[in-house]
């Protein structure tokens, strides 16, 4: 099992006092267990891309992190210089704003922007910070990304004070449906709470906790 688990994991490092040496540890480790990806800040993409090169790692990054608000033509270029460097797949962070403003239709373009900025070169997963919203803003942003092409929906950046829930995981998944996948991330730092996310629809778990959860011990980070 801990190897199958092992494969739903996107090993995470985004506090913004990371340091070099932490990413490399943080690719050997996920080198190590065989993780989904490393997820590391943009300016990371390029050293994790040559340390894994020669792994099935793969490289995700963050887009807009963590608050969403930068212009789409922003996020875009971002999504284009992390690919260039090395990203195959982006966790991009929707226009709270826009959303709490009922303008779903700006929450669309903007992640049309990084999909089409990612062309087909990496996965998009698009971070709608279930903390902040409403059931019927989640069930918005949900909609947004599946119309704009995503390939995954994901709870939370971490930082914003609240993490993954079954609940928000459920709802998710019954949006999205098999047009796209779910990730949850925050607060997830043992195995049997990685298990009930996946068994609640989850397909990916972003955790720093990851040896941890796949040796079934309990994780120390929030995210």
């Amino acid at each position: 099992m801990s190897s199958s688990l092992a494969s739903t994991i996107d090993h995470t490092l985004l506090k913004p006092e990371s340091t070099s040496g932490q990413v490399e540890a943080l690719c050997r480790e996920a080198a190590e267990y065989e993780f989904a990806s490393v997820c590391i800040h943009p300016s990371h993409v390029a050293a994790a891309a040559a340390i894994l090169a020669e792994t099935p790692v793969k490289v995700c990054t963050v887009i807009g992190f963590p608050h969403g608000a930068a212009l789409s033509a922003v996020k875009a270029y971002e999504t284009k210089e992390a690919v260039r460097l090395g990203a195959s797949e982006v966790d991009m962070v929707i226009n709270i704003g826009s959303l709490k403003s009922g303008r779903e239709d700006e929450v669309r373009s903007d992640i049309e922007s990084v999909v089409q900025a990612a062309s087909d070169q990496a996965l998009v997963k698009v971070i709608i910070e279930t903390v902040l919203l409403s059931d019927e803003e989640k069930e918005a942003a949900c909609r947004a990304a599946v119309q704009a092409g995503a390939d995954f929906v994901k709870t939370s950046t971490g930082f914003a004070g609240g993490g993954a829930t079954l609940e928000d995981v459920k709802l998710m998944k019954r949006v999205v449906g098999n047009q796209a996948k779910v990730k949850a991330s925050g607060g997830v730092k043992d195995q049997q709470t990685a298990l009930a996310m996946i068994e609640a629809g989850a397909e990916r778990i972003g955790t720093s906790s990851g040896a941890a959860i796949v040796s079934g011990e309990s994780g120390t980070s929030s995210y």
